[in-house]
């Protein structure tokens, strides 16, 4: 340390390319990184910035920032500190020229220092001063001593680093070890709290903290883009912050919204709402990267401010990279035991749902629907507001957990419907919503969800489960748990007439026993059907074409287990069943689910059937389709030069309680034809034993559709082959049906034949 700092100028040449943070975050890590002490104080004597060194020399590792610097160098006489600052009166030149002077140091040892001081070139009075100590063999035990310092530091960190590897090695249960993690974590950074964030779809929810955070107030969520993890994320590794504390003005104004939030690596300041900011003054923000998104957000911090070394930064990346794969199945099992917990608690309400439908007695489903909402409600962590519609003074009034009955301003039914889905709606009511800013200015949980129910026992119903303002919205596997809840209720609490409707089709089985096609306008349609048995009409195979309003229309093809008079009378049950649920207006996979629980509740026989249920929109230019453990339905497209699979599958109809069903979807061109088929078909084996198979079947589809080959008589060219490939010997029943499409679009926009490419009429 040789020569006045005016005589080696620091060059002010600007340097294109860098901007004001990178010139911030390389003159904070040159401070950090420099052997001297570095101070930067004002024209009051005010110390605001201190490197490490300075800290350790002059405050025995205290903080220096804010203090008088007429503290650290006093003045003779009785009156040091006092009084106004006059730079004059410091032991030292402003000027850059070395000083010999005596330092006050933290143990009330006086300590030899040579200095520099010198004013920098900005606006108003800011001063540089650069101290190193003159005692050779006191700054060779400082040094020792801060590289012991650093050593026992960096020991504490090695073995605490070993234990959280150790620990999650083979571990069995990783939910049950996430809380030793953030232990160990805290302990192994002297920290005073460690939280864990893992992001879902809507943002960041907190998913644990350690124990020395019980009684603080931490954020429950953070949405994308709006918080901490904003920084981390954009920074990609963890970065070191500080929350500043609060102006004069700000304190003025009472309650604060926001608070500034400084990075050290780049000197920027980010506003972040009190709400979101940990309770923390210095914080180390540690994004946890998986399969190339940020699946969480690890924080550890300190209550009081502190120095946080690069190196402390690195090795919690290095222990997030670790802990990635481990994050990653921790939370996957949280998720998994949290929707097995749900799975529980809403087979337990539909049973109670179940059991008010068949009991004789009151109240009924309508009568227990609250309570089975309210025990969701507490299940959720939040409250219930039923919501009842004023239909006199077209008003809809809600029963606020707070507050009480209060008409609600903002549109419910275009809030549910985005969400609807056969008859009911579950839509989330997050924070930045139209519905939560009311609510918040009532004064109400505002973060949730909106049930609506439909009309049932002639009155609309909905609710409202509600959590407080700030709290995490309900996550995916929440709101899936309330639709399932939902559809079961509004399926439960129409029991009596879906009773009624089986009844009708008990009734009416004798009628359903013969296969047909309805006349559908703009349809062209043909079928076939040969039976293994003697007598072809009492068969297990079945199908049908049900015309409907709408320029709508439903297509069925079902193979019932076994043979005979017994599966031509449940296939019969089956026609009749769907053909009822089909003018009701339900989707496809609400149809199975419904004709399941009839079959098992209708038939004693242990039959099953396999599905195919298609509703077709003409208009629309679209088929909805369920296929319950049904062959794959055929695609042939307009031009016979592409062949689409509807492979979007469920569980076979009448084996089992509770089998899942869901729909696929595909378009529909004019001129493209569908063709259903049975087992029957593929499983088809020639004298070889060799079987017909999908493959042969698709071939021999191309092959009957190309080229000018008509239309009329398509299916039975197709049993034409497989007849040549048996030996006209078949082992069971085959029934095929095929759909050309003719006319598709608005009935305006179409013309009279609507043949267009494909299987030519």
């Amino acid at each position: 340390m040789s020569g006045p700092v005016g005589a080696h100028e620091l060059s002010r040449r600007p340097v294109g390319g860098i901007g004001e943070g990178s010139v911030a975050g390389t003159l904070s890590l040159l401070l950090q990184l420099t052997g001297e002490a570095v101070l930067v104080f004002d024209g009051a004597g005010r110390v605001l910035l201190a490197n490490d060194e300075a800290c350790e020399l002059m405050a025995g590792g205290g903080v220096l920032v804010g203090t008088d610097v007429r503290l650290l160098f006093p003045p003779a006489g009785p009156d040091a500190g006092e009084g106004p600052f006059d730079p004059a009166s410091l032991p030292f030149s402003l000027d850059g020229t070395v000083a010999m002077v005596t330092c006050a140091v933290a143990d009330g040892r006086a300590l030899t220092l040579r200095v520099r001081c010198e004013a920098v070139r900005a606006p108003g009075e800011t001063f540089l001063l650069v101290a190193l100590p003159t005692d050779g063999d006191a700054r060779r035990a400082r040094e020792e001593g801060r590289a012991l310092e650093d050593l026992v530091r960096a020991n504490h960190r090695l073995s605490g680093t070993l234990r959280i590897v150790l620990d999650t090695l083979d571990a069995d249960d990783l939910p049950a070890l996430l809380d030793r993690l953030l232990e160990e974590i805290t302990e192994t950074m002297e920290a005073d709290g460690t939280i864990v964030y893992l992001a879902e779809s809507d943002g960041f929810h907190l998913r644990g903290l350690s124990s020395g955070l019980a009684d603080e107030k931490v954020a429950r969520f953070m949405p994308f883009g709006r918080s901490i993890e904003r920084v981390a994320v954009r920074g990609g590794s963890a970065v070191r912050l500080r929350v500043s504390a609060p102006g004069t003005d700000a304190l003025r104004q009472g309650r604060l919204a926001e608070r500034d939030v400084v990075c050290e690596e780049t000197g920027e300041t980010v506003k972040v709402r009190s709400s979101l900011v940990p309770p923390f003054t210095s914080f180390m923000a540690v994004p946890v990267w998986f399969g190339g998104r940020v699946i969480s957000i690890i924080e550890v911090g300190w209550r009081a401010r502190r120095p946080m070394p690069k190196d402390d930064a690195q090795l919690l990346d290095a222990v997030a990279h670790y802990l990635s794969v481990q994050l990653e199945g921790t939370f996957t099992a949280l998720r998994s035991r949290r929707a097995e917990h749900l799975a529980d608690v809403g087979t337990r309400l539909r049973e109670e749902l179940l059991d008010a439908a068949t009991a004789d007695a009151t109240p009924g489903v309508l009568g227990c629907l609250e309570r089975v909402l309210e025990v969701a409600s507490e299940e959720l962590e939040a409250d219930l507001a039923l919501v009842r519609d004023n239909e006199h003074q077209a008003l809809v009034v809600a029963d606020l957990p707070l507050g009480g009955p209060h008409e609600l301003a903002c549109d419910l039914e275009a809030l549910a419907a985005p969400c609807a889905r056969d008859g009911v709606a579950v839509a989330p009511v997050l924070p930045d919503s139209a519905l939560a800013a009311e609510l918040r200015g009532l004064g109400e949980p505002c973060v949730g969800a909106l049930v609506d129910l439909g009309e049932m026992g002639g009155a609309r119903w909905r609710a409202l489960m509600l959590r407080p303002d700030g709290a995490e919205p309900l996550g995916d596997i929440e709101l899936e748990f309330l639709e399932e809840l939902a559809a079961d209720a509004r399926d439960i609490a129409r029991g009596e007439e879906e009773r009624e409707q089986d009844k009708r089709i008990a009734q009416a089985l004798q009628t359903g026993m013969r296969n047909e096609l309805q006349d559908v306008p703009g349809i062209t349609a043909e079928a076939v059907y040969s039976s293994a048995t003697a007598s072809a009409s009492v068969g297990g195979d079945f199908y049908d074409l049900i015309r409907l309003p709408g320029r709508r229309a439903c297509v069925i093809m079902g193979d019932v287990s076994g043979k005979g008079v017994e599966a031509a009378s449940v296939s019969a049950a089956v026609k009749t069943a769907l053909g009822a649920y089909a003018w009701e207006g339900l989707a496809p996979a609400r149809m199975v689910r419904s004709l399941n629980e009839f079959l098992l509740g209708f038939s004693r026989l242990e039959t099953f059937a396999t599905l195919f249920v298609g509703i077709v929109d003409l208009a629309a230019g679209t088929i909805r389709y369920c296929s319950a453990g049904h062959p794959p339905a055929i695609l042939v497209r307009a031009g016979a030069d592409e062949l689409s699979i509807l492979d979007v599958q469920s569980g076979v109809v009448g084996a089992f309680h509770d089998i899942a069903y869901v729909d696929g979807e595909a378009a529909l061109a004019p001129g493209d034809v569908l063709l259903l088929y049975t087992d029957g078909t593929t499983e088809a084996r020639d004298p070889s034993g060799a079987f017909f198979g999908e493959q042969g079947l698709r071939d021999a589809v191309m092959r009957e559709s190309a080229g000018e080959k008509r239309f009329e008589g398509f299916v039975g060219r197709l049993l034409g082959a497989l007849d040549d490939f048996t030996g006209a010997r078949l082992e069971d029943d085959v029934a095929m049906v095929a759909l050309r499409f003719d006319e598709l679009g608005p009935a305006d926009e179409t013309g009279p034949d609507g043949e267009k490419g494909g299987v030519s009429g």
